[in-house]
């Protein structure tokens, strides 16, 4: 058919995805982790009971302990059916829910801007403090000697402690001598090694600026060049381009917010001298689609089965999730579309799959309908039954979405 999503279109439909992919991490991050609570709590609580039972409570014990196991499996059943039935609602209602929204988008709201991670390496910013300079020490001075006591050898006694302070002082002044020689050469070693840390802070943060201000200068460039395309594209917009058409209809379909387990893909292309867009919109096969009925725990195995939808049930849930993506993906176009560029869409719904007669892939459709503006916008939406829309439009229907049948596309016409 036509080109796939352009480049903004591409950055929408990543952007929900991303947003798609990170509800549901924290939503399974969040149940493991209160399942993992609960399971742990009631086997210290198990533990604890079990500890302090005598024999006459333990049968007691074990009676309740079956029960709460029963109560926490059914538990367990409520919580896969309340998921099950609230994935059944989402699907069930993919028309209503686009009904409550306003489709259209303001490309100005695209519109980025760079945003930059503080600087990872801010303490070389600081230059190292400059080291305090050193210092002659203080010139020793000779210890006064106390005079001796005592009645005899007083004057020997003196003799001897004073050519003993003399030494010292004479060890103490050479040490101070060396000292203050020594000191220009240790006060220009301090001056080296403080000089060469400085360099090496100033050279490293030179390399980590750069190194930061050429990433700035790349996610500059980057919104730059996507701001760039959003200009061109609001104004060939204006201008009514072809291209840009089809590039807004992407966006327009990137933005719709489909299930997280129900995502879509589409091809368009615009014809300008008709003003019809012709749009494919690809869904997820049958086969992505639960047919679970309902879970009930079954005490006899100890084991939590599940009951499957019949097959008239499935496939009318199944066929109703067609008919709306297809009424959806008209309405939001058309919406969206508030110059009222495109005054005829031609829509084919289908999924890709693998063919059960050759094994390859292949394209199935199950909606056909070509419709114009005026004849779109006399439908109240919110009070339709899809298929009989659908079929008031003139469209070509497959009989049974489910079992992969083609719809016939020779009869469509355009209402």
């Amino acid at each position: 058919m036509g080109r796939r999503r352009g480049f903004l279109a591409e950055i929408q439909h990543q952007s929900r995805l991303a947003e798609q992919r990170q509800r549901a991490a924290v939503r399974e991050q969040d149940a493991a982790y209160r399942r993992a609570v609960a399971a742990q709590n009631a086997a210290q609580r198990a533990k604890l009971a079990a500890s302090r039972a005598s024999d006459a409570d333990r049968k007691r014990m074990e009676k309740e302990a079956a029960a709460a196991h029963v109560a926490a499996m059914q538990a367990e059943v409520d919580q896969l059916n309340a998921t099950l039935f609230a994935g059944y609602d989402e699907l069930d209602s993919l028309l209503a829910a686009t009904l409550e929204v306003d489709d259209y988008v303001d490309l100005e709201s695209l519109r980025q801007r760079a945003e930059h991670p503080p600087f990872s390496k801010p303490n070389l910013q600081t230059a190292i403090p400059v080291p305090t300079p050193l210092t002659v020490p203080v010139k020793p001075t000779r210890r006064t000697v106390e005079k001796p006591t005592g009645l005899f050898g007083r004057k020997k006694k003196l003799a001897e402690a004073d050519a003993q302070a003399d030494a010292e002082m004479g060890v103490a002044l050479r040490a101070w001598e060396m000292a203050g020689q020594a000191l220009p050469a240790r006060q220009a070693q301090q001056s080296s090694s403080y000089a060469a840390a400085e360099r090496a802070r100033v050279e490293e943060l030179a390399t980590e600026q750069a190194r930061y201000e050429a990433d700035c200068a790349s996610r500059e460039a980057l919104v730059a060049k996507n701001n760039f395309s959003l200009d061109e594209l609001i104004a060939n917009l204006g201008y009514g381009d072809a291209a840009a058409i089809h590039e807004y209809v992407g966006i327009v379909i990137a933005n719709s917010v489909y299930p997280d387990s129900f995502d879509i893909d589409h091809e368009s292309e615009f014809e300008a001298s008709s003003a019809e867009l012709r749009l494919r919109v690809l869904v997820p096969g049958p086969d992505q689609i639960p047919t679970v009925k309902a879970y009930r725990y079954v005490k006899a195995s100890d084991e939590i089965t599940s009951a499957e939808l019949s097959q008239k049930d499935a496939k009318d849930r199944y066929a109703g999730i067609v008919h709306q993506v297809a009424l959806r993906s008209l309405h939001e176009v058309f919406e969206a579309d508030r110059r009222k560029l495109i005054q005829a869409i031609s829509l084919e719904v289908g999924t890709q799959t693998v063919s059960p007669a050759t094994g390859n892939e292949t394209y199935v459709p199950f909606v056909a309908v070509a419709v114009s503006r005026e004849a779109f916008a006399q439908i109240e939406l919110s009070a339709v039954v899809p298929a009989a829309t659908l079929e008031h439009l003139g469209a070509a229907l497959s009989k049974n979405p489910l079992g992969l049948i083609p719809s016939n596309g020779s009869g469509v016409r355009r209402s």
